[in-house]
């Protein structure tokens, strides 16, 4: 009880480090699930079309202009040298110029050239494929059906549309959200525990506290075993307030089977955080190094595995050294669970293989730890 009371006391010191990180886990953690919440969906915006008719307007060609003016913004531009300047300032995307008799060679199978204009952007892109589509479908009926009954044939076929029906039922925004969330609690997590923990066990190194330690008739054992359980305890009621704020942030996805794996994986992660904070804890005897150590351990994992920076973004190189942490194998799982469709033995392997990967991290880190004291104790 004595060793629970005086971590408390100590505990109780660094209250001010717990709360800014849990307040930078907030700020950022609710920054990042806003950006996730603004979607890109692409629009298909019409392009600006110029067309220089230089052809009778009927048939074909009456029809072409009617179909492009459907599809597209049609600008009025006569004027060479204004159709050049439109182009340049982007007023207008694409132009097509029509030749003379488009109309009765195209109606002979001849398919005359049309010639074009182009910005070379992803508008003018657009209405070239509009165009295209128009011509190819008039070239399939133009040795097909009567010339009367051409232009009928090629609007019935344009005009028919695909329904798409939308199969998937994944809560997609919600769970880039989660995953936004908990990938960035990983820096918080680590950070408290490395922090906290490194300082408590520092703390318990103080010459008077040790050698009271050594008088009292307490069982060296017994003393670490109560000082791992008090730390352990509370890494396990951090995870517990990180856990509660993602259900206030994002709301009823965290009780779906999704939202359970991904608190698991976030509970294997503590678990490995608090034993690298015992191992630094154990190497460390400086108090002052402390935050230098959480910098480079907290910053540098979550820079290095995608906790402040889409994983998809970082280059490969940076991936590949990103494997020897562990804050990689939980980000990953997190990225894996957001697109994951169904949830069966199959799909959940990976996740069961980084969690693996993270348990074998904990267990290397707790044997490092125990080699370490063994040899000071011997020291």
């Amino acid at each position: 009880m004595t060793v629970f009371k005086t971590f408390l006391k100590v505990l109780y010191a660094c209250k001010i480090p717990i709360i800014t990180y849990t307040i930078i886990l907030v700020i950022f953690g609710g920054i990042n699930i806003k950006t996730s919440d603004e979607n890109i969906n692409f629009v298909a915006n019409k392009p600006d079309v110029a067309i220089i008719n230089n052809d009778v307007d009927e048939g074909i060609t009456k029809n072409l202009i009617e179909y492009m003016a459907a599809n597209t913004n049609i600008v009025d531009i006569k004027d060479k040298k204004s159709i050049d300047d439109a182009l340049f300032y982007r007023d207008i995307n694409y132009v097509i110029y029509i030749p003379l008799d488009f109309n009765k060679e195209f109606l002979k199978g001849n398919n005359p050239k049309i010639e074009i204009k182009t910005t070379g952007d992803y508008q003018s892109s657009l209405a070239e494929l509009i165009l295209n589509k128009y011509i190819k479908t008039a070239n399939v009926y133009v040795n097909l059906v009567d010339k009367d009954e051409i232009i009928d044939s090629i609007n019935d076929t344009l005009n028919i549309n695909t329904e798409v029906i939308l199969t998937s039922k994944l809560d997609s925004d919600n769970l880039s959200k989660l995953t936004s969330y908990y990938n960035f609690s990983s820096y918080s997590i680590l950070a408290g525990c490395v922090y906290v923990i490194c300082l408590i066990l520092s703390s318990f190194k103080n010459e008077k506290i040790k050698k009271r330690t050594i008088v009292s008739s307490m069982n060296y054992k017994d003393y670490n075993k109560k000082l791992l359980i008090s730390n352990t305890l509370f890494a396990f009621i951090l995870w517990i307030l990180y856990v509660l704020l993602s259900v206030i942030f994002v709301g009823k996805v965290v009780f779906t089977l999704h939202g359970l794996f991904y608190i698991i994986n976030s509970f294997i992660f503590t678990i490995c955080a608090v034993s690298i904070a015992f191992l630094i804890g154990n190497t460390l005897n400086n108090k002052n190094a402390i935050n230098g150590i959480v910098n480079v351990v907290a910053l540098g994992s979550s820079f290095l595995c995608g906790a402040f920076v889409p994983i998809e973004w970082l280059p490969d190189s940076v991936l590949k050294i990103a494997h020897i942490l562990p804050t990689y194998w939980f980000i990953k799982t997190n990225e894996y669970l957001k697109v994951l469709e169904n949830i069966n033995f199959d799909t959940i392997m990976p996740i069961l293989i980084n969690m693996s990967i993270i348990i074998v991290f904990t267990i290397f880190f707790i044997i490092l730890t125990n080699v370490i004291s063994n040899r000071k104790s011997v020291e």
